[in-house]
């Protein structure tokens, strides 16, 4: 082989050699580009997904959201978005007003004693009976029972009167009434099983619509508003105002005795 071709070889030879490292390079950088791309919309995807989960921690729940919501009210209510609920003659002079939760287990125990007592009052004329409810008991036992109940009583306040109170009472018998630690009231089918005892209620589709669709649920956050801003300093349930002023000095009434002492003092004052 001749100087020339030996010369023209090795020279070819570095050509390939370098054109095979700017290949490289190039396939190099290439592939940073990408490791880094791929690293800057993992970060991206990181971040969206913390601030995808912020915005859930902060998002208010259903229920809370509905503070602000509009208002459909239940016939047979009145005052600001139908949180009055007052029911017997007009000719009765005095007002009693019931502070109750649906969860709480000492109402139940109240109305499954005294509760057709008050019945027999308030269809005697001897006072009008004005309902207020809180749902304190969901916070302090993580459920959502007593705001669905409270919903489902507005349904039936709905239908009337009578079908609330009827409603009331089997909501909180010992049938149908669940532990304090048992949300049972959170699922519409187990309300519409209570509804099913009331003669008024029972395959009733209006009230079964209502309750489903959550018709009052707005309204059963503003009436727990009104229970928690009243200005009667009640706190807790069941508890018993008449002319301002808490029945039994606080004590909690659970014999129709008790009951009856407690209203006549009332009446008289």
């Amino acid at each position: 082989m001749s100087k020339r071709n030996s010369q023209s070889a090795k020279t070819a030879a570095r050509e390939r050699l370098r054109q095979e490292r700017e290949r490289q390079a190039k396939r190099d950088r290439a592939r940073r580009q990408v490791i880094v791309a791929a690293s800057v919309v993992g970060v991206l995807a990181a971040a969206g997904g913390i601030g995808y989960a912020v915005v859930q921690m902060n998002k208010p729940s259903y229920w809370e959201a509905l503070k602000d919501a509009s208002v459909v009210a239940p016939a047979n209510t009145t005052g600001t978005k139908g949180t009055t609920v007052v029911i017997g003659k007009d000719s009765a002079k005095k007002t009693l007003k019931i502070y109750e939760d649906p969860r709480c287990p000492v109402c139940a125990q109240f109305e499954q004693v005294v509760g057709s007592t008050v019945k027999k009052d308030i269809d005697d004329g001897k006072f009008k009976l004005q309902f207020i409810s809180g749902t304190f008991l969901d916070a302090h036992d993580n459920g959502t029972g007593s705001k669905n109940a409270l919903s489902a009583l507005g349904a039936a306040l709905n239908v009337s009167p009578e079908a609330f109170l009827e409603y009331k009472t089997a909501l909180y018998s010992a049938k149908w009434h669940p532990d304090e630690q048992t949300d049972k009231f959170k699922d519409d089918s187990y309300l519409i099983k209570v509804a099913d005892t009331v003669p008024a209620l029972k395959n009733n589709t209006k009230f079964q619509d209502a309750v489903k669709k959550g018709t009052y649920d707005a309204w059963a956050m503003a009436m727990s508003k009104t229970f928690d801003d009243n200005k009667d300093g009640v706190t807790g349930t069941p508890s018993f105002v008449m002319d301002g002023k808490k029945l039994s000095d606080g004590k909690v009434i659970l014999t129709v005795a008790d009951f009856n002492s407690a209203v006549d003092a009332a009446l008289k004052g």
